[in-house]
């Protein structure tokens, strides 16, 4: 009975722990952004001078350029208009039928018999066929707005951005992380830029919790549905 109990135990942790990520969704690790050649580490977001002069010191007063994200630690909103749509239709078939007849042989004009039965005459026939069938659709649309950080600006007119909102709905989240590279000359007099113009785009959206977790097919279930399982 202890060892029962030890075993119940020992369990719970490991069950526990699988329900709090079946169904979640999977959001990626936070970018590492490339050096550049000689660079020991990449940029911080630059600090507020304090010399006590009245006119604003480091990136925040721009009196030549517009307010568009040029900066580490900038601001900038990524208009979601994702949508894909693909469709895939094959089909085929293959049939074969063949047959072989030996008649009876005769020897000395005599046809070679087993009790009044022709024992040397043969017939074969076979016949065998496929018919194959398949036919997929998918489609996809996802739209909003993620307002993201510049990570790090790379010197050639590219911006490395990412960032996430997080929204908790009842008894889920729901989660959307977006990540790439922006060109500044693609971004609006609003400091906003369509999805479909970042580089190398990493975006993600799904839930976390109970409601992501009832919607997700279990481990045996999917055992079954996999290609482990020969039937």
């Amino acid at each position: 009975m202890k060892r029962l109990a030890l075993s119940a135990l020992l369990t719970l942790p490991v069950l526990a722990g699988c329900a709090a990520t079946m169904g979640d969704v999977r959001t990626f690790a936070p970018p590492v952004a490339p050096a550049a050649a000689g660079a020991s580490a990449p940029a911080s977001v630059p600090a507020a001078a304090s010399s006590g002069s009245i006119y604003a010191g480091g990136g925040g007063l721009r009196l030549f350029q517009d307010n568009k994200a040029r900066e580490v630690g900038d601001l900038l909103t990524i208009v979601l208009v994702e949508s894909t749509s693909a469709r895939t239709a094959a089909k085929t078939s293959v049939a074969k039928d063949s047959s072989v007849g030996m008649a009876a042989p005769t020897i000395f004009g005599q046809g070679v018999t087993l009790n009044g039965k022709p024992v040397l005459q043969a017939e074969i026939e076979g016949s065998r066929g496929f018919d194959g069938n398949g036919n997929s659709t998918q489609s996809n649309e996802l739209d909003g707005n993620v307002t993201v950080r510049v990570l790090q600006a790379l010197g050639n007119g590219n911006l490395l951005v990412g960032g996430e909102k997080r929204v908790r709905l009842n008894q889920g989240d729901e989660v959307v992380q977006v990540q790439g590279i922006v060109r500044i000359a693609d971004i609006g007099p609003d400091n906003r830029i369509t999805s479909d113009r970042v580089g190398d785009a990493r975006i993600v959206y799904g839930g976390r919790g109970t409601l992501a977790r009832s919607n997700a097919m279990g481990w045996l279930g999917r055992f079954f549905n996999s290609a482990a399982f020969p039937y």
